[in-house]
């Protein structure tokens, strides 16, 4: 058996968590309601009259699908912001904030913390992201060494 390959298994969490979310700002767009309106209407000017929220997850949506599968026309498989764990642990916070504020957002919130959990664990284990995606790390010439 191989090893698991952490940050591409993130990169499918992450996936996932972002076409929910532009779904979810999609809907939102036409049921505007912020999840934590039980407790407080305080938020309440973020989702209607202007939908600012919605807007907020569906930018932000966007840019984690086009982070994780990045597409050659845009070349931004081969930059380092592509390549880098760090960034994308500093942004998704970010993401699974705006999404947990918006009711038809809790499921890619949770999907961010868990993508952002598997990228931690990643991390801390030294694994590194391919400039090209979905491809495996290349084997170091000593037998020491992770994936």
């Amino acid at each position: 058996m191989g090893k698991l390959i952490k940050n591409h298994w993130a990169r499918l969490i992450v996936l996932t968590a972002a076409l929910y979310q532009i779904a979810a700002a999609l809907s939102g767009f036409f049921w505007p309601k912020i999840f934590w309106d039980f407790l407080t209407t305080n938020l309440d000017p973020a989702v209607r009259p202007i939908p600012i929220l919605q807007i907020l997850n569906l930018l932000l949506g966007i840019l984690a699908f086009a982070w994780e599968w990045p597409l050659p026309i845009f070349a931004f498989a081969e930059t380092a912001m592509h390549r880098s764990i760090e960034a994308r642990l500093a942004v998704y916070p970010l993401s699974a904030l705006a999404a947990l504020l918006l009711y038809q957002g809790t499921n890619p919130g949770i999907y961010y913390l868990l993508g952002m959990g598997v990228y931690f664990w990643a991390f801390s284990e030294g694994e590194v992201v391919c400039p090209d995606p979905w491809a495996l790390p290349r084997r170091r010439t000593g037998r020491e060494g992770k994936v």
